[in-house]
Order: C-alpha cells, then structure tokens, then sequence
C-alpha cells in the first residue's frame, strides 16, 4: 500500500471507506480509470475532514454511476448530463459524485462551455484553483499514483489559494464566489496574481454573467458551510450578495440566524455528525428576515427550485411537532428516546437546538447525539446472527441489539478497600502475646 493509500484510509470513516471500495471495484470491472479528485483530495492533503468523495473517471460515467447506485443501495440525486457527472448518496449517508473527465472551452466570458471527454491531466488543468487539482488514482495498475501537475501541494503547505491559470475567472465568473467561500472556510491568503486576476474581473463587472444556475449551486455549496454566516458576510463586504438579492444586506441578512447555526453545528463537533437537509435549513434562515416580495426575488434570482423552497417553509411547523412529542412523551429507557429520534431529521434537531424554549427538549437531544447515537453505532452489523444483511429480519435484529446495548446498565466497578491501619503498639502486643 503507497504512503497516499494509507494517509487515505486514515481519513476516511467506515462508511466512506465502503463506498470508495465499491466505486473502485466497479470501476476495476468496467475497466475505467478511476481517481479521486477535488476537494477530497484537497481535504485529505490539507489536513482536513474530507466531507465528499470526489470520484473522476476516464470514460463514460452516466450509465456506470446509476449501476453502482443500484447496486450499492445509493440514490442518485442529481444528474449533470452536459459535464456527465451524477451527484450520489450511499448508505452512511455518504455524499460523493462521480464525473467524466473532461475540458471545458469557453467561447465568451460566462459563456455556456464546450465540453468533451479528457484524460485526468486534461481535466485537472482546467479546474479553478490548484488546490483542487490533485488526484489520487484508484486504478489497479497504478494505485495510490498522485497526480499533482499545478504544485497544489505546495500552495496547500503555504495555505495559499491560486487560481490555475490567468484566465479562470473570466471563463468562469462564478469562481469569485468560489475564491470568497474557500478564503474562508480555509483561512488561506489569496496568491497576488489571483487578486490582481480577481480585482480585473470585478472591474469588467463580469459578475454580471454569472447564471442563475451558478448562484442556486452556490447556494448548495453555502448550506453545508460550518461557517456560512461568515462567508455569507465576505460576499457582503464584497458586494456580491446583491447578486442573489439586493435586499440581502445589514438586518436583513439574518447573520445572528446563521451563528446560532453555527454555534449548534459546533456543539456536536466532537460527537455523531448530524445529518439531514441543510440546504432547507440554509434557506429556512435566508428568507427568514425577507419580505414576501424580496423572497420571491431572491427565488427568481438565483433560480431555487419550488421543491426546496416548500421545504424551507415547512420547517418549522414539522419542528414544532417533534417538540410537543420531545416534551410530552415519558421515555423510560435510552432505547424509546433513539428510537424517536433516529427517525427525526438531521435539520429539525438542529432547528430545535437553535431555537426550542423547553430545557428538556434540548437535553434530550443533546443526550441523543451526545450518548446514545455514537453508543449505537458501536453495534456492527457482524454481530447480527441469524438473517441476511438488507431483508426485514435483520433489521429487526440489529435494532434489538442496538436497543440492549442502549438499555444496559453500567457494571459497578467495585473498589476493594485496604484494610485500615493498626492502631499504635498493637503490633508490639501481638508479638508479646504471641511469645
């Protein structure tokens, strides 16, 4: 196993690790070549926790994503069939996309690009920044390879963001956004050629090009920011939140909304990762200070789908539902507690951190993600006995053991006490008697 194998394998948790494993072995049957690319590899190398798997493949990948997603339970949940690239989510709820190698040429600034299959060399020089062009190959022949032809090694151990080449923010207008995002969350300095390539587009006003569908997928990057409030403040110090919505400044832009967001996020960062719809979440707090007229703007602007939106609405009543039931249920036991709560999503638990009044709702929650979460997953699937992994049976199972593991009760550690001391001359006493 190379150096870079094994640094991956470290990163990576148990549920990550099985999906690259099947993506892989999948890939080893189709007889692709298979790489792990952008900001996992960026994550893996800058030290950081790698939160999306980043799969490149040479070839086509459309027709080989939804086969692994078949197979593997996965679900698809957006496909880009212009750049062939299918965003999925595996068990674990494992975020990763797999994409087709590719070039994308620019007639026009902010134009619609021309793309069409590459090789991974192709694909990596035409990226946005250097940091996120290194891949790690997968394949059989040449696995644990790095591939790093823009030295984003070095700008990562110099915590430097530097654009690939003189012209990607003018091709692309949306990467501005991008540098203010991982500027950030990064906390890396801006490489001067970059700044100076930045401060000529803002100049051209090229930001005007940027698409609806760029800002809605901004939007999505954001959701999952720990630190969304900040970079949502960046862009306003930029002028560029305008871009979404002119209304989008002072008040309005509900900052202190973000930081108890974030404050929550922050509480749990040591325990189970709490998953779920951030982006309705994210939404929820960016309309939250708007009006009904500015809200249908900033809608229309950057193009959110009627779906989300209805989402976002529907937050808090579903959160005040699981409140009262929090409140009023009698849960004698850990196991009554998760089993309420592991079907509750990731986003209202974090809504109810944030704004629930009721002290016993927010301890219970807390011990749910604090406790009887991570205490839950300790229970393997291995130490099922008697069923087959994915039929009704073995669910039932696992949750009964997940249930004893939950409801039992800590063995008391007994301490043996020393006897106490002898008082004084007993012990010349003794020895007189014993003569």
């Amino acid at each position: 196993m190379s150096d870079y194998m094994f640094m991956l394998d470290s990163h990576l948790s148990a549920e990550q690790s099985k999906a690259v494993a099947t993506v892989r072995d999948a890939a080893e049957n189709a007889n692709l070549n298979l790489f792990l690319t952008g900001g996992a590899m960026r994550d893996m190398m800058g030290g950081f926790a790698i939160r999306d798997l980043d799969f490149t493949v040479e070839g086509g990948t459309v027709k080989f994503a939804k086969a692994i997603a078949q197979k593997a339970h996965a679900e698809v949940l957006s496909v880009d069939e212009p750049r062939k690239s299918v965003e999925l989510l595996f068990p674990g709820k494992v975020a990763a996309s797999i994409s087709m190698a590719r070039q994308e040429k620019y007639p026009k600034p902010g134009g619609k690009p021309q793309i069409q299959p590459a090789t991974i060399h192709d694909d990596l020089s035409g990226r946005d920044f250097t940091v996120n062009a290194i891949a790690l190959s997968l394949g059989k022949a040449s696995r644990g390879l790095l591939l790093d032809p823009a030295n984003g090694l070095g700008d990562l151990s110099r915590k430097e963001l530097r654009a690939i080449n003189n012209y990607a923010f003018y091709d692309d207008p949306s990467r501005i956004l991008r540098l203010i995002r991982f500027r950030v969350r990064l906390g890396f300095a801006v490489d001067e050629r970059t700044q100076s390539q930045y401060d000529n587009v803002r100049e051209a006003k090229l930001e005007t090009k940027i698409s609806s569908t760029a800002l809605e997928q901004e939007l999505r990057q954001l959701a999952n920011e720990p630190l969304a409030g900040e970079v949502l403040k960046a862009l306003e110090d930029a002028q560029l939140i305008q871009l979404f919505s002119p209304a989008l400044t002072g008040a309005k832009l509900n900052l202190p909304g973000f930081q108890k967001l974030q404050k929550a996020r922050q509480a749990f960062s040591g325990g189970a990762e709490i998953m779920g719809n951030s982006y309705a979440l994210f939404l929820f707090l960016l309309f939250e200070k708007l009006s009904s007229k500015e809200r249908t703007q900033l809608i229309a602007n950057a193009g959110i789908p009627r779906t989300e939106v209805d989402a976002a609405s529907r937050l808090e009543a579903k959160a005040a539902k699981v409140e009262k039931e929090l409140a009023s249920a009698k849960l004698p036991k850990p196991s009554a507690l998760y089993a309420i709560l592991t079907k509750v999503p990731g986003e209202i638990l974090l809504f109810l951190l944030m704004r629930s009044n009721q002290r016993l709702v927010i301890d219970r929650i807390k011990n749910y993600l604090q406790k009887y979460l991570p205490a839950a997953q300790e229970v393997s699937e291995k130490d099922v006995v008697g069923a087959e992994p994915g039929t009704p049976k073995f669910a039932k199972l696992y949750q009964k053991l997940v249930a004893a593991r939950l409801d039992a009760r800590p063995k008391k550690v007994v301490v043996e006490e020393p006897p106490p001391p002898p008082p004084p001359g007993a012990s010349r006493r003794s020895a007189s008697f014993g003569r």
